[in-house]
């Protein structure tokens, strides 16, 4: 399975001949390649996967990913914390 994480572009870089960019992942920046959305614009989010960004998507569907994704964490953390006196 793969998992594909919203994040939102701040910087774009082409002066290598490969579209780069940053990409803020909640507060955590990483350099991706841009390569598949070449058109992408600082703001805009994208779904990346390995280090490639792979398609880009709108602001509401990505704020609601990432809402989906932090909840699965919240639960998983629930599942994985044992209870306060047991």
């Amino acid at each position: 399975m793969c998992l594909g994480v919203p994040g939102r572009v701040s910087a774009v870089d082409d002066s290598s001949g490969l579209t780069m960019g940053t990409v803020d992942f909640g507060g955590v920046q990483r350099q991706v390649c841009l390569a598949y959305v070449p058109d992408v614009r600082v703001g805009e989010y994208v779904v990346v996967h390995v280090g490639f960004a792979i398609s880009r998507l709108d602001e509401a569907e990505a704020l609601r990913t990432l809402q989906l994704l932090q909840a699965m964490g919240d639960l998983l953390e629930r599942e994985l914390t044992p209870e306060a006196g047991s």
